[in-house]
């Protein structure tokens, strides 16, 4: 009975802190877009990656004279 003394209190306490937590969560734009990061990853648009053309190489010189 006697613990009750203090459990009752420190749950109190403990709701308000979590409720505080919340509100500054929701405040602080922490719950605006849920969804959007996600549906991004899915609707990537990459671009296929094509191979661009090598320059010419110069001929090399003889080096045997």
């Amino acid at each position: 009975m006697e613990s009750l003394y203090l459990l009752i209190p420190l749950s109190i306490v403990l709701a308000f802190v979590i409720a505080v937590v919340f509100w500054w969560a929701t405040r602080s734009g922490q719950f605006d877009d849920m969804e959007g990061p996600a549906h991004r990853i899915l609707m990537d648009d990459d671009r296929p990656v094509t191979p661009k053309a090598a320059p010419p190489t110069p001929p090399e010189a003889d080096s045997r004279g």
